[in-house]
């Protein structure tokens, strides 16, 4: 499966240097922190989308029915401010830093730095395959956070983000549990975690792409890349931008056919696979190509695949 959404790392248009080894932190564990995350009830709920707006190849079919235990779950996603947190005390170098590379929106990047003609991701041309670029410099070197440090951490992949997990005593959520929580509570079968309105009342309520994708963004939510992690109005379960912003990693290997054999109780999703699943969309989603800023919405990334909307949010078992 390919995604327009974010590219994977072998789609840079050129030689990948070979993959790192695999990403250690410093065996110090921090304390489990509860302080930021929610306690979502567990229930019962039919997962997934049988509606005529969907993508089949994504495998968001059949809708079937997912019960869970309580678990906890990261109010936001995880900020600028936490992963460098973790990395002061870990000396953790994400696999952006050791590649030397990441996939930057070319709409983010200046016309010099346009002019080196940065190698392109094969499909979707408007991703820049960006030396230098990693979480402190998310659009490339003389880029900084210093002015974002409660905005989602990107260019990390699902194996920074399992490291980060694991240090700070949590770990990442799998899909079922994801699109229990994003729902918030509400009817299943709605599209976003408030209803099924784009912009109900005409007011934004995600940060994602206004205009003509992906050469015009108005930027009438205010946006035009990553907006600090809290913002908007947070769902039913006190959970901000689960769509739009940042893609999320998911626990889960992805398998378009998985939902049709996923179990009732607690589904872990494969056991293996060569994908990893992200929810929720980005600021990059556009209803004229990408229609995946829904909660029932799915897509997936190699593991060791990085971008400028690529994030995540932790969740614990209480």
């Amino acid at each position: 499966m390919k995604s327009c959404c974010s590219p994977s790392r072998g789609e840079s248009n050129g030689a990948v240097p070979p993959a790192p080894p695999p990403p250690t932190a410093n065996t110090a564990t921090k304390p489990s922190g509860r302080d930021r995350m929610k306690l979502i009830k567990g229930g019962s709920f039919a997962m997934g989308n049988d509606r005529d707006y969907g993508f089949a190849a994504d495998g968001e079919e059949p809708v079937h029915d997912v019960t869970l235990a309580d678990f906890y779950l990261d109010a936001t996603t995880v900020t600028n401010r936490e992963f460098n947190d973790f990395v002061n005390a870990t000396g953790y170098r994400t696999e952006s830093e050791h590649f030397g590379w990441s996939f930057v929106f070319e709409g983010l990047l200046t016309a010099k730095q346009l002019s080196t003609q940065p190698r392109r991701a094969v499909g979707t041309e408007w991703w820049c395959a960006l030396p230098g670029a990693t979480w402190r410099h998310p659009e490339g070197p003389g880029s900084n956070i210093k002015k974002r440090w409660e905005h989602p951490v990107v260019h990390v992949t699902w194996n920074d983000a399992a490291a980060f997990a694991a240090w700070a005593g949590k770990r990442l959520p799998t899909e079922a549990e994801w699109e229990y929580a994003a729902r918030g509570g509400q009817p299943t079968g709605n599209r976003f975690p408030w209803g099924d309105e784009l912009e109900p009342g005409g007011k934004h309520r995600m940060n994602v792409w206004q205009g003509l994708f992906p050469t015009q963004n108005t930027e009438a939510d205010g946006h035009y890349g990553t907006a600090p992690a809290p913002s908007y109005r947070a769902n039913g379960y006190g959970l901000y931008q689960v769509t739009g912003n940042v893609w999320e990693w998911c626990a889960d290997w992805f398998d378009a056919d998985y939902y049709a054999r996923s179990p009732i109780a607690n589904p872990p999703g494969p056991t293996s696979g060569d994908r990893r699943v992200m929810r929720g969309g980005s600021f990059l989603c556009h209803a004229s190509y990408c229609n995946r800023y829904r909660v029932d919405a799915r897509s997936s990334n190699t593991p060791d695949s990085a971008a400028s909307n690529i994030g995540f949010r932790c969740a614990a078992t209480p």
